[in-house]
């Protein structure tokens, strides 16, 4: 029988969902998971500044570039009545696709200010409303917006989230949550990774506020995926079919960056470069096209991104990796630890 959705369910300890990041960056832990030489899976604890020696001249790490965005604002409805905005997704210069949490729901058509600003409600679909800013909407919320740190971050964002929940490598504006699988890279361990001949690649894919709403359907085939805009390059193209034609590996860092790789690959593997919007989900009994390795966090229980890297390397295999990273005490979540999936995709370990 296929999975559902109770069989990504998991206990954790509230104790080990990270509130903070780690002191430095490459300074997170990392729990490399392979296969053994009884075919099993083996468990190895290590730092994530030790990826170096865990990959190989000639690999390929593909990074999401996107930049999250002071995405978070509050404001009023003409009545009077307190409103928050989420932005979910940029669609022009001043037009978005938001979240929106007030005493009573916005009317098409109503008014809602931020600041000086005024939106006009365009329309609702679910959970999500579409506004039209009266200016643009990239210079308002750089200058009244906060920064949208997940729910399960209970503090307040300060100075310290500005600086770290953001990759070093982030360039193009537009997410509301941070890729974190690349969060645990500085500039010495990208330059670590560059000397043992480890190459590198940027994709794009500009997180939205969807990638938090729960499954609510136990048949996950009736689940409805949120959609995000993505964008390859012919140089990011090139170099995966590069690698490939050379024998080396494709290496995803990160959710955001495997599923942007794989909405963009025939059934060959090979990629299509350009700008495209993807509501990919994917679960077990996926066959992976593109990539070879994962780079990821460990992820909320009944998630799509659980649901994701259980298609990458096996249900049991990653029931029986969570299992040890918390009796091991790893940190989970976006400012948690990470984990190297270094398996075949698509296979069962256990």
């Amino acid at each position: 029988m296929p999975p559902t959705l109770s069989d990504f369910d998991f206990e954790l300890p509230p104790a080990l969902i990270a509130q903070r990041p780690a002191a430095s960056r490459s300074a997170s832990r990392l729990l490399h998971l392979r296969r053994g030489t009884d075919g099993r899976p083996q468990l190895d604890d290590r730092v994530f500044g030790e990826l170096p020696s865990l990959l190989r001249a000639g690999d390929l790490l593909v990074f999401n570039d996107s930049r999250v965005i002071p995405a978070r604002m509050h404001g009023h409805k003409s009545s009077g009545g307190r409103v928050e905005l989420l932005v979910e997704r940029i669609l022009g210069p001043a037009e978005a696709v938001v979240q929106l949490r007030a005493s009573k729901p916005p009317q098409p058509g109503s008014t809602l200010r931020f600041g000086e600003a005024v939106a006009t409600v365009l329309g609702r679909d679910g959970g999500f409303w579409t506004l039209r800013f009266d200016r643009p909407l990239g210079p308002l919320l750089e200058a009244i917006g906060r920064l949208p740190l997940p729910p399960y971050i209970e503090h307040e964002p300060d100075a310290a989230d500005r600086l770290r929940y953001q990759t070093v490598y982030a360039r193009e504006p537009g997410s509301v949550a941070a890729p974190t699988a690349g969060l645990h890279f500085d500039e010495a361990l990208l330059a670590a990774l560059a000397e043992a001949g480890v190459k590198r690649a940027f994709v794009t894919l500009h997180v939205g506020a969807g990638t938090f709403a729960p499954v609510r359907t136990e048949n996950l085939a009736e689940h409805r995926m949120h959609v995000e805009r993505c964008r390859i390059d012919e140089a990011a193209a090139r170099a995966i079919a590069d690698t490939r034609t050379a024998g080396g590996r494709v290496i995803a860092v990160g959710t955001t960056a495997l599923r942007t790789l794989e909405s963009a690959a025939d059934e060959s593997g090979a990629i299509t470069p350009g700008v495209r919007d993807t509501d990919i989900f994917i679960t077990p009994g996926y066959r992976f096209r593109v990539v070879d390795r994962l780079l990821t966090n460990f992820h909320l229980p009944r998630s799509t991104l659980l649901m994701l890297v259980a298609a990458f390397a096996g249900l049991d295999t990653i029931r029986y990796a969570y299992a040890h990273a918390i009796a091991q005490g790893y940190r989970f979540f976006s400012y948690g630890d990470a984990m190297l999936l270094d398996v075949e995709p698509g296979t069962t370990v256990c």
